[in-house]
């Protein structure tokens, strides 16, 4: 008898922020102006290291993948959101909530081992300098990059799978801005074991396994600074690798709040915040960052402007 009043989700309804709706329309044209300058902050960073031949290094064409990624990552949770907030809620299909997810975790994937590599390559640089030109070949970057999409391929449809093979039964409303996975556990029904034990497996793929890189690589990049005898070349050396550094603190320390800690004591509101400033948020800080901390960009950026003025 239980088993005839199990309802299976055909559809999903995203609900967050409607439960008050003087604030939509505030929120909206704040989603907006995020995503517009993570639209306009990370294509210019894009355009300017194809422009400027100084900036024809590993780390930039690394950071140009990772401004490509940031765009393609906001993109596919901003405007679902600005969406929800329009019409107090949106309807999603099983399909369209599946390709949602898929694509959140190709593109979150992707930047995870991005970051990673941005940090072997802070290695190279700091503790290899006589060998950096011959391991960071462009070829190697390409091969890097490469596997990078790779990697985030598999563990995106092998995720997917999992997720999408739950049965989800009951209420379809989800209480959050898009089709993430803590959410959609939540609607889960029967014997989910399995699938959570294969998605967990491959998470431990991705956000520990790049951690561990980085981890390692700065522990390598500290030792080598403080071989360093004077306290100013302690510091040039610590300012090469210090955007890159506050770029990993801010996305991975949001991630491990938000999918390594266990469900007991969690709130929605809690989870809601932390997910509107991984998807939104961080984007459009990363070419912040990587502008204002570094000097190599701000140079670049100076002679591209002097140069349209001339023109």
């Amino acid at each position: 008898m239980a088993e005839k009043n199990l309802t299976l989700v055909t559809e999903f309804l995203l609900i967050a922020f409607t439960d008050c709706p003087e604030r939509a329309l505030p929120l909206f044209l704040l989603f907006l102006f995020i995503y517009l300058i993570t639209l306009l902050g990370n294509l210019g960073m894009i355009i300017l290291i194809h422009m400027d031949r100084g900036l024809h290094t590993p780390m930039y064409f690394l950071l140009s993948q990772l401004s490509f990624m940031d765009i393609c990552y906001s993109s596919v949770t901003v405007p679902q959101t600005m969406a929800m907030l329009l019409e107090l809620g949106a309807a999603l299909s099983y399909t369209r909530c599946a390709a949602q997810f898929f694509l959140f975790t190709f593109f979150g994937s992707i930047d995870c081992y991005l970051l990673a590599l941005m940090a072997y390559d802070r290695y190279v640089a700091v503790c290899q300098p006589l060998f950096y030109v011959t391991i960071m070949t462009q070829k190697a970057c390409v091969g890097f990059v490469a596997g990078a999409y790779t990697a985030g391929l598999v563990s995106a449809l092998v995720r997917t799978a999992s997720a999408f093979t739950l049965s989800f039964c009951g209420t379809n409303e989800i209480d959050f801005i898009f089709c993430d996975l803590p959410p959609l556990l939540k609607l889960t029904c029967g014997d989910s074991y399995t699938q959570e034990v294969v998605i967990v497996v491959f998470a431990i793929f991705v956000i520990p396994a790049c951690m561990m890189v980085i981890l390692v690589s700065y522990l390598f990049i500290i030792v080598a600074i403080m071989r360093i005898p004077s306290a100013g070349g302690r510091a040039k050396t610590f300012s090469t690798c210090a955007s890159h550094l506050a770029a990993v603190l801010l996305f991975f320390g949001t991630l491990i709040f938000m999918y390594l800690r266990g469900n007991s004591g969690r709130s929605s509101d809690e989870d809601r915040v932390v997910a509107v400033f991984y998807t939104t948020v961080i984007p459009m800080l990363n070419p912040l960052i990587y502008s204002l901390r570094n000097k190599e960009v701000k140079e670049a950026l100076r002679k591209i402007l002097n140069r349209v003025k001339l023109s």
